[in-house]
């Protein structure tokens, strides 16, 4: 895992950025994939469904979730009615008419984050609550080395004063704690997304 200057996201012509001009850049990404080819995203998408979205590889991380989960259901931040389709409109309603038809965004109940579009190179996800609006971005694109990696960008919309006092306080965790044990689970995703430990190459070659 990289962090990357916010103009790695920025300066890429991402659909996102088009359906949510209005959004911050908090976070970009940059995670491995060796031997990924440029059709590989839906493969690295296939693997990470396939995981647990709570980290699992690290207690403290997922100590933090629980904690987070059980502050929201006692403040009330995480209510039906301050997330999309109420507090706020979902970004798929923004979206071009053929590809809200042609992704119909269906996820489990269990998934925080809902699905908003996914194309051949990229995908977005919301969530919304008391505190912020928030997307998490997923591209695909050829990296340094010319094998192509997987970016995430962290897009916000905070809530007022205190949705940016809550994503100040949170910054250390996210950094800290919650996306090293992404980054590992992601990574491990690739690396084994066909049974084997050390699979190489890109599912296309």
């Amino acid at each position: 895992m990289a962090r990357l200057a916010k103009t790695a996201h920025t300066e890429h012509p991402w659909l996102i950025r088009r359906l949510a001009p209005d959004f911050e850049v908090e976070d970009v990404w940059a995670y491995r994939t060796p031997g990924a080819g440029p059709d590989d995203f839906p493969v690295m998408l296939e693997a990470m469904r396939g995981i647990d979205w709570v980290p699992r590889q690290a207690g403290l991380a997922r100590l933090l979730f629980a904690v987070r989960w059980r502050l929201g259901a006692l403040l009330g931040w995480d209510d039906p009615k301050a997330g999309t389709g109420a507090r706020v409109a979902s970004l798929r309603d923004r979206l071009p008419d053929d590809l809200r038809d042609a992704f119909p965004g269906h996820d489990s109940d269990d998934m925080p984050l809902k699905a908003v579009y996914e194309t051949a190179t990229e995908s977005a996800r919301e969530l919304a609550n008391r505190t912020v609006h928030t997307v998490m971005h997923l591209g695909w694109v050829r990296g340094a080395n010319g094998d192509h990696e997987l970016r995430m960008a962290v897009l916000v919309k905070p809530n007022g004063w205190f949705g940016r006092l809550y994503m100040a306080a949170i910054a250390p965790f996210r950094y800290l704690v919650v996306y090293p044990a992404l980054t590992r689970q992601w990574e491990h995703a690739w690396l084994h997304r066909d049974g084997s430990p050390t699979a190489q190459g890109g599912a296309n070659r």
